[in-house]
């Protein structure tokens, strides 16, 4: 289907900012929308299209929030969002299903202050990294503990496996909170989406075992403890969900983190399959941006070569104004 011209209702100068998103409003305009430009039922399209969108939440993509991803233009979520809202209502008649995850979490949480401590009662600040070296020391302790030897043990895994180092981020995406919620302007484009195509988004939530991290959504960092009981799993359904479709678009936040350990999971599984498989994924490279924390980490450099070996595995890289569906 030929591109659709934006509805007079998206506004650029509203996705850096929260408000309420007004549904039965946007039903009827996106209905409204249907009739206008023809648009048929996601149930009808000849070829399947899936969009993937990695935790498009306030809490990353706001910049008064805990965790924005500015990347180097310090815009660069605002921005990334900008291009992905464009992209959902210009393709509107072509995407068969968006699904969006969720990164969700409590207070106690192994990457949260709250989890550890030192020997002078303090929790350690946001962005400190803790090496297993650190607890061997005693540098850093889990505030309970029994959890001290599945510590030491879980921050080897990391590194033994060629994880990041566990890295202590500030309270975010707290189930409940509005950090938690999608931001607004894309929860309205997946809204109107909805109801101009009849289909349901899906909406997956990832992150709440509260012993490990949880970048990728499909699997956790570490899946089981030291007795080899299971503290996270792997989404199979969510596998089978993405490799099912005819063409699989990847965008979201952020791209050195929860983008590619998604991207390198769901290519572990398809080597597993048929490689392929490779071949219909997309990322969107102009709707992600990297980490970058000025004066203190730029993971930058990490991301590209992660999107360089992607595309040598046959992933496509590409622009969400150059890929025709």
């Amino acid at each position: 289907m030929a591109n659709l011209p934006l509805p007079q209702h998206f506004a650029i100068d509203q996705v850096s900012h929260v408000w309420r998103v007004p549904y039965q409003e946007l039903a009827q305009t996106a209905q409204q929308w249907t009739q206008e430009h023809n648009i048929t039922k996601a149930n009808q399209d000849q070829q399947q299209v899936a969009l993937l969108l990695i935790d498009v939440q306030n809490t990353f993509c706001q910049p008064d929030f805990e965790l924005f991803v500015g990347g180097h233009s310090g815009r660069g979520a605002i921005e990334d969002n900008i291009r992905l809202c464009e992209f959902i209502y210009r393709q509107l008649g072509s995407l068969t299903q968006i699904i969006a995850t969720l990164d969700t979490h409590q207070v106690r949480q192994i990457f949260h202050p709250l989890f550890w401590v030192n020997v002078a009662g303090e929790h350690p600040a946001p962005m400190t990294i803790i090496s297993p070296a650190a607890v061997q020391a005693g540098d850093w302790l889990p505030t309970q503990p029994e959890l001290v030897a599945y510590a030491l043990y879980y921050v080897q895994q990391l590194e033994s496996s060629g994880k990041y180092p566990l890295t202590i981020w500030p309270y975010h995406a707290l189930l409940g909170g509005i950090g938690h919620a999608l931001v607004p302007a894309v929860e309205a484009a997946i809204f109107f989406h909805s109801i101009a195509r009849q289909t349901q988004p899906q909406i997956i939530t990832k992150g709440d075992a509260p012993l490990t991290e949880n970048y990728s959504a499909i699997a956790p960092e570490v899946t089981t403890d030291l007795r080899g009981q299971a503290i996270g799993r792997q989404n199979n359904e969510l596998i089978e969900c993405l490799l099912k479709v005819d063409k699989l678009l990847i965008a979201g936040q952020a791209q050195s983190h929860c983008v590619a350990w998604t991207v390198a999971d769901l290519l572990t599984a398809i080597q597993k399959i048929d490689p392929s498989l490779a071949h219909k994924v997309y990322l969107l490279s102009d709707c992600t941006s990297p980490v970058v924390v000025p004066g203190v980490v730029d993971y930058t450099d990490v991301a590209n070569t992660a999107f360089d070996q992607f595309a040598a595995a046959g992933v496509n890289i590409v622009k969400s104004t150059e890929i025709e569906l």
